[in-house]
């Protein structure tokens, strides 16, 4: 029988997630079916209810339903308990499994895909929001030089600083306090791209050998990295091939199969354009 298998969210039609676990699924030989699930705000267990109802398997987590995911499971891994945010579910023996792949998407992205350590490096991290809190624990277990969350609200960066400063040492700022400092990886995990805007990041953060990451992707340059290129910025990257890696490991957490991922980053790069 084929395992069912889903990505809620709210709004969903765009979600790449069917086309991405379908070609691992292709590729693996896993028998597989992957589909969307549109559920109202406040909906979110009762939609969840009916799949596990009809069998399904496991579910993907998208905007705005991590934080319902996180309530929902039974049992939760450790980044998905420290990030309070879950994006996989796994349903077994009459429980909801929680993790959340986030961070190792964003690590294995610009570890293994791009071939830019993070080890060493001084990361700056723009915003303190939800995808921050899913990122910071992988990102710190690369045990990097120093790392900064530089937010608009100081008051909410500093709380993450604190909230995961048994993981590594973090340094809280506003963005102001970025000036005349430059960084080895400056990742943008605010929404501003979304909106066609940009943080407010002074001049010369970026170096020649700054890897500008955006977790936003989209068919040309954001509005972040078309900053960073014009600093010239030493590599630029947007979040497609994080969005592959952490469909990756949730497939890998489902089927207990890696699957290979840059030829499917490269058909969604194909499709963008």
């Amino acid at each position: 029988m084929t395992d069912r298998y889903a990505v809620i969210g709210n709004p969903i039609a765009h979600s790449q997630s069917p086309f991405i676990h379908a070609e691992f699924a292709k590729a693996t030989g896993e028998d597989i079916a992957y589909e969307r699930l549109y559920a109202e705000l406040g909906k979110f267990n009762d939609v969840v209810d009916e799949f596990v109802a009809a069998g399904a398997r496991g579910l993907n987590i998208t905007l705005p339903f991590k934080g319902d995911a996180f309530r929902y499971a039974d049992e939760l891994t450790e980044r998905a308990r420290a990030a309070e945010a879950v994006n996989t579910l796994t349903f077994k023996d009459g429980k909801a499994f929680g993790d959340n792949t986030d961070g190792v998407g964003l690590v294995r992205d610009i570890v293994d895909n791009l071939d830019f350590p993070i080890e060493g490096q001084r990361v700056l991290i723009l915003g303190a929001g939800g995808a921050v809190r899913g990122v910071l624990v992988p990102l710190l277990e690369q045990r990097p030089a120093a790392l900064t969350i530089a937010n608009r609200t100081l008051i909410k960066a500093e709380a993450l600083a604190h909230q995961f400063g048994p993981f590594g040492a973090i340094e809280a700022v506003g963005y102001e306090a970025l000036a005349g400092r430059t960084f080895d990886i400056i990742i943008n995990a605010t929404s501003s791209s979304l909106s066609n805007d940009l943080p407010p990041i002074p001049r010369g953060v970026f170096t020649p050998r700054t890897l500008a990451y955006d977790m936003v992707y989209s068919k040309g340059l954001t509005p972040f990295l078309a900053r960073a290129q014009a600093e010239n910025a030493g590599m630029l990257a947007d979040g497609l091939g994080m969005l592959v890696e952490q469909a990756a490991e949730s497939f890998r957490i489902w089927r207990g199969v890696q699957p290979e991922t840059r030829t499917v980053t490269n058909l969604l790069r194909d499709l963008l354009a």
